[in-house]
């Protein structure tokens, strides 16, 4: 299995650098049979989630990346779990948010899709 923590590292990036400048772009992470929790509401196939995720209620949007940690998901696939926790600055508000969200990736054709998207905003 290649480098956990290079692979949570360099998606994590793309992921949150994706979805801050244009999230119709997420769609090439997801597939119709993934999952994607976002505040308890579950939606499930790639075009679903890009759709929950381009009518979110704010035009602009910076994920700062807390926290990052990653393990193997299984002893047989190259499969892993990302947590990551942060803050979420949006339309530029002076009054982050905190945020976690888990990640379930699998293996596809040397590269790794989101199979489960768990997303929660934390309330202090």
């Amino acid at each position: 299995m290649a480098d956990i923590d290079a692979v949570a590292g360099q998606f994590v990036d793309f992921y949150y650098q994706t979805f801050d400048s244009d999230r119709k772009n997420l769609g090439s992470l997801y597939r119709d049979a993934s999952m994607l929790t976002f505040e308890g509401a579950q939606i499930a196939g790639s075009a679903a989630i890009v759709e929950k995720l381009v009518s979110l209620p704010f035009q602009k949007v910076q994920h700062k990346v807390t926290t990052k940690d990653a393990q193997p998901s299984s002893g047989s696939v190259a499969s892993l779990l990302v947590s990551v926790t942060g803050l979420l600055v949006v339309d530029d508000s002076p009054n982050p948010l905190q945020f976690s969200q888990v990640f379930h990736l699998l293996p596809e054709g040397g590269s790794y899709y989101v199979f489960n998207d768990i997303f929660r905003l934390n309330y202090a």
